[in-house]
């Protein structure tokens, strides 16, 4: 499996369940760390934790993967979803415009929109 086809499979998980505001970052050219970051938001923590539950049960489903780590996702105001290659971000709308990783990754050209 491809990252790029994992961090899709993300987006689609996150928007099953009415996330919003879905991107897809190509961060492979600034960091070792991972190659894709996907962002997104929830209206409340309670969608949040459901947004994050969600990828982590399909994404199981579909691929037999796990995540290698999670942090935040109890809490409810910003989720991170470890994948190794793929790290999803799913904040509350407030958290998402405090922290706004858009901007830090965003070079012009490695942005994508998720829409289905």
């Amino acid at each position: 499996m491809e990252s790029k086809e994992l961090a899709r499979s993300c987006a689609k998980a996150i928007s099953d369940k009415k996330g919003s505001d879905i991107v897809i970052i190509n961060v492979s050219e600034q960091t070792i760390v991972c190659s894709y970051f996907v962002i997104a938001s929830g209206k409340s923590t309670t969608q949040v934790h459901a947004l994050c539950d969600n990828v982590e049960e399909k994404i199981k489903k579909d691929f037999g993967l796990s995540p290698v780590r999670t942090e935040g996702v109890r809490e409810g105001r910003w989720g991170v979803i470890d994948y190794g290659d793929v790290v999803v971000h799913i904040f509350n709308e407030e958290s998402r415009l405090f922290y706004y990783l858009e901007r830090l990754w965003d070079s012009g050209r490695n942005v994508e929109r998720f829409e289905e």
